[in-house]
């Protein structure tokens, strides 16, 4: 039985094709909707807020270009200047929102405190910060390097999440709590990958060139965790919290200490099977790496 007061949503539709995907995306704005109606019932207070950032809009990107323009605007950068990029750029990529519906659900369904899509959308910045590095990097194969640079600083200061506009973010992406998390310019990240708080993503010096880390799908990135170098995270892997990582992760194992080690080994590491990025798995495997006990 789902919380008192938590709506009921029928399942929604599978992703396989063009039309199930505008479906998906479909289902979920009215979910938002839905959620926002309800929310502005319950708390008069919200109920202009709510109304101004989704029940005036008709779709998903008009009311993410509207809630972003205004979170990341300042007084030489105007809300409406952000608000038409940010719109132009999302209704020219339905990819953009096909990335957007699948960090809603990955927020949703992996991360207990979100309580609902429309909490997401307006309050995790992780989300947010996301959603406007994608336009940020967008600018920036587009060669509008100046204008992208200058939201990737906004995007800093506001949400602090420092993500060059140059690195590739698949879909399907959490960054919980998100707070502290830089992600160098050749960066990439595959899609349903789980990134926690105060996560580096970093180079090892002055050197140019391709030099930062590549993030396998369905990868669990532990609080606190550095990875340095143009080093290969395998898919599936899993990142202890503080953990300090230099060399490549084979996919499916757990590299956990500073220097980090496989779990199990370097000869024969201990693999898993279920994918960490989505059921942020954190700790299982202590027991197999430590007898610490308090």
């Amino acid at each position: 039985m789902p919380p008192e007061g938590e709506l009921r949503y029928p399942p929604p539709p599978p992703t396989e094709s063009t039309t199930t995907i505008d479906e998906e995306a479909g289902w979920v704005w009215a979910q938002i909707k839905a959620e926002a109606r309800r929310d502005a019932e319950a708390e008069p207070a919200l109920a202009s807020y709510l109304y101004s950032t989704i029940l005036s809009h008709s779709s998903l990107e008009r009311s993410l270009a509207f809630h972003l323009g205004n979170k990341l605007c300042s007084s030489t950068l105007l809300s409406t200047l952000l608000y038409d990029l940010f719109l132009n750029t999302f209704t020219s990529d339905p990819g953009l929102r096909v990335a957007a519906v699948a960090d809603l659900r990955a927020a949703r369904a992996r991360d207990p405190a979100c309580v609902s899509f429309s909490h997401c959308l307006l309050n995790y910045k992780g989300f947010l910060a996301c959603q406007a590095h994608r336009v940020a990097h967008k600018l920036w194969n587009q060669s509008r390097r100046p204008l992208a640079l200058a939201l990737h600083s906004r995007i800093s200061d506001v949400f602090a999440v420092d993500i060059h506009p140059a690195a590739k973010i698949g879909k399907g992406i959490l960054f919980d709590h998100a707070t502290g998390v830089v992600i160098g310019e050749t960066a990439v990240i595959g899609n349903n990958v789980s990134i926690l708080h105060h996560v580096t993503l970093g180079g090892t010096g002055k050197a140019s060139g391709d030099r930062h880390p590549k993030i396998g799908d369905g990868v669990l990135i532990g609080a606190g965790a550095t990875i340095l170098g143009n080093v290969k995270i395998g898919e599936g892997a899993k990142i202890g919290a503080g953990s300090v990582v230099l060399i490549d992760v084979p996919p499916r194992t757990t590299t956990v200490g500073n220097p980090a080690r496989l779990v199990g080994g370097k000869e024969k590491p201990t693999k898993h099977e279920e994918c960490p990025g989505e059921s942020m798995d954190h700790t299982s495997f202590i027991s197999d790496w430590s007898d610490y006990i308090i």
